[in-house]
């Protein structure tokens, strides 16, 4: 895995980014930017959170992604997974709720890690 690298020099894409400061989704945006990581949140309609440049969609991203953290359910990500093997992040992490055992499937037959796991957690205990 990246983690030796620095957290400015490991870019992370959050699917399922939110603009609403109540939702994991933002407070992860917002940890992972205040920690000094390239952040790139997803979202179709939000022009920025946090001040951080969103993009509408996975399809967009032209750099290598360290980390893929999944903040949407099953049933929404079923439309991404294709976008996500593309991306071919160094591992996707399923936060509660967004796990999808159809992704599952896709990443270990592409050979992308996945954890399931918090990533505010991660985060926060230095585990990231």
């Amino acid at each position: 895995m990246h983690r030796h690298k620095k957290p400015e020099e490991r870019t992370v894409v959050v699917l399922g980014a939110s603009p609403k400061p109540t939702r994991y989704a933002y407070q992860a945006v917002k940890l992972l930017n205040d920690k000094g990581y390239r952040v790139i949140p997803v979202h179709p309609k939000a022009t920025r959170i946090e001040q951080v440049p969103v993009v509408r969609e996975l399809g967009t991203i032209d750099e290598p992604v360290d980390t893929l953290t999944l903040y949407i359910g099953p049933e929404r990500v079923r439309d991404h997974i294709r976008s996500i093997v593309d991306l071919r992040p160094g591992r996707v992490i399923m936060n509660p709720g967004a796990e999808s055992r159809d992704l599952e499937l896709a990443l270990k037959g592409s050979h992308i890690p996945f954890e399931h796991a918090c990533t505010l957690v991660l985060l926060r205990t230095g585990q990231f």
